[in-house]
């Protein structure tokens, strides 16, 4: 079987361009697996909010890939609210991280107990972005 023949440049094509760039400008998201980079991000710059602790480190790598990492311990409550935290942290830094993280960092939310759950999420998206314009700004002056 034959695979269909791609028609002329057409308006679609355009469209698919334009996606593909804009996919390519923005450095990808990872997630933070092993333990050791907790740890190191935990004794890199940090940022206290009202909703949760940012730690940040830069990776001093080639990879331009921004990791993320997500911690809940059960300070915050049981299984259910462990998730319900976490579940909100990761809404946050979808909607914050692509504008305003750095490529070739680290960055680590802690949720804290009762604030994580119960603060609004406008509040949530407005520490994230608060906490993150003074970590970076950590940087520029050392």
């Amino acid at each position: 079987m034959e695979p269909p023949k791609a028609s002329d440049q057409g308006e679609n094509s355009a469209f698919e361009n334009a996606a593909a760039v804009l996919l390519c400008a923005q450095p990808s998201i990872a997630t933070l697996t092993q333990r050791a980079d907790f740890l190191r991000a935990s004794s890199a710059r940090r940022m206290g909010t009202g909703s949760f602790l940012l730690q940040a480190r830069p990776r001093h790598d080639d990879t331009p890939a921004i990791r993320i990492g997500f911690t809940a311990s059960k300070k915050i409550g049981n299984a259910v609210a462990r998730n319900r935290a976490k579940r909100r942290m990761r809404a946050v830094v979808r909607a914050v991280l692509p504008e305003l993280g750095q490529a070739g960092w680290d960055y680590v939310l802690v949720a804290k107990p009762q604030a994580t759950i119960a603060r609004d999420f406008a509040d949530l998206l407005a520490d994230l972005r608060r906490a993150l314009a003074q970590i970076h700004a950590e940087k520029a002056k050392a």
